[in-house]
């Protein structure tokens, strides 16, 4: 897996500060997406374990609440079995800082259910996603005063009660 860039400290994609790790590979392709170069899956840096690392390191200050997951396409299958290893090391060392994901993928239909998007390890990687904001960013329904999301039909889904109660359950206070 290639990613194309790494922000130590992001506050525009989840709550509080964070580190933001941009994936490459996307087969969406959404009209007016803000950053259509990391549809290639080719494009940028390839993620190693020396990049795992370096992560790591950013996550460690106290005032980091924790990863967010972005693209590109974290959920399109490669990238899921490049991550998931990741994600088992961000979990175990920082048990408190939570993970946010981003994904044109929805929830209910493409995560959860049998589609392109689901491989072997979907539903650990969902296990460890604490916030998952679902849904291809429309340009027709665009609207820059959303907290945390690009377009009126993206969820903001809190995971671990989805996954308990077996339903989509939008994290509450955020839509």
């Amino acid at each position: 897996m290639n990613y194309a860039e790494i922000k130590k400290t992001d506050v525009a994609n989840g709550q509080g500060v964070r580190v933001s790790l941009f994936v490459s590979g996307c087969t969406h392709h959404c009209r007016g997406c803000f950053n259509s170069e990391t549809w290639d899956f080719a494009y940028g840096t390839e993620f190693t374990k020396e990049t795992c690392q370096e992560l790591l390191g950013f996550l460690e200050p106290e005032y980091i609440a924790g990863l967010t997951l972005l693209g590109g396409e974290p959920f399109e299958p490669s990238n899921q079995r490049a991550l998931i290893s990741f994600l088992k090391n961000v979990k175990e060392t920082y048990p408190c800082k939570t993970i946010w994901c981003y994904t044109g993928y929805l929830l209910d239909r493409d995560l959860w259910r049998e589609s392109r998007a689901r491989c072997e390890v979907t539903d650990e990687m969902l296990s460890m996603i604490d916030v998952l904001v679902d849904g291809e960013f429309i340009k027709e329904q665009r609207n820059i005063s959303l907290r945390f999301r690009g377009s009126q039909n993206q969820r903001i889904i809190d995971v671990p009660e989805s996954i308990r109660q077996g339903s989509v359950c939008l994290l509450k206070g955020q839509n």
